[in-house]
């Protein structure tokens, strides 16, 4: 932009005599103009980026990112955790390839191992936090990027625990305390979460352990909740609700990847139960039925009660 000065002489005399002016004409610095970033150098700034599936604005849906807990962009790669089982680990911390991606300006081009073909626009919302936005569906995703060194992914573990119950098509019980007191629950050898979307369902069995999976027969069912316990973030509480028999109520502990322990508190008595049938949820046929959901755990506020 120029912007034209006009200096008239000093003296009217000088004017009429020579009926003349100057002109000067000053040329302004051009504004800077803002250095485009591209979707390549945002995506690939940060190991692993966590779905905040609760952010999600929209009616539709990128089934993908609805099934992550994270995601990573690693020079066409792209990677996703998408089980609780073996995170922090599997990929070293990235989780497990699940296709390829490519990008144009400020579009992120996938090419999804099941989902198939996406182009999503990227927005940058500072923070460490974009946008992807699918304009098919209209419906945004907003992510929250992170090195690995500095992930939580034993927050992330718990948070979302009830996802972990369902990532074994069944429990087995290895273990019961000689302490405690006899009940029903003694007699159920299985447990089984199945993915089953928004139904929070789960079946028992009274088959001897060691049964093959594919052999059990379910003797009951009913729905179950995991609850957190305000005040004591590693606690958590499980309800199984049978139908037509009342309920049962568990504290939860996790022993590791495969191993959990139910303590039930009316009884006394401790449970050991081992992962059966390990789910992963890209190849696994269920894995349609399984989505991340826009909700928290409930709180119940009781006290710890398992001795030791």
């Amino acid at each position: 932009m120029r912007t034209k000065i006009t200096i008239l002489p000093l003296l009217l005399l000088t004017f009429l005599l020579h009926s003349c002016y100057t002109e000067l004409w000053v040329e302004e610095p051009a504004p800077v103009a803002d250095v485009p970033v591209s979707a390549r150098q945002v995506l690939e700034a940060y190991d692993l980026w966590y779905v905040d599936i609760h952010a999600t604005r929209g009616s539709g849906e990128v089934p993908f990112l609805q099934h992550a807990f994270t995601v990573s962009f690693d020079r066409g790669a792209l990677l996703a955790n998408n089980n609780l089982v073996g995170i922090g680990k599997t990929g070293n911390g990235l989780g497990i390839q699940v296709g390829w991606y490519d990008t144009a300006g400020g579009i992120v081009a996938i090419d999804h191992d099941i989902d198939g073909l996406w182009d999503l626009d990227v927005y940058v919302l500072g923070n460490a936090r974009v946008e992807l936005y699918d304009p098919q569906t209209d419906t945004s995703y907003f992510l929250h990027g992170y090195q690995r060194g500095q992930f939580d992914y034993d927050g992330l573990f718990y948070d979302n625990i009830h996802y972990f119950l369902q990532e074994y098509s069944a429990w087995e019980k290895t273990f019961a305390s000689d302490a405690g007191t006899l009940n029903d629950f003694d007699r159920e050898h299985f447990l089984s979460f199945p993915a089953l979307g928004n139904r929070d369902e789960f079946r028992s069995s009274e088959d001897l352990p060691g049964t093959p999976i594919q052999a059990l027969l379910w003797d009951y069912q009913g729905r179950y909740t995991v609850y957190n316990v305000p005040g004591d973030p590693s606690l958590k509480t499980l309800t199984l609700d049978y139908e037509f028999m009342g309920n049962d109520y568990f504290e939860l502990y996790v022993i590791d990847d495969g191993t959990i322990e139910l303590y039930h508190p009316d009884s006394g008595t401790l449970y050991e139960f081992s992962g059966r049938g390990y789910r992963q949820f890209l190849k696994d046929a269920g894995r349609d039925l399984r989505k991340r959901r826009a909700e928290t755990l409930p709180d119940m506020h009781v006290s710890r009660k398992r001795p030791g």
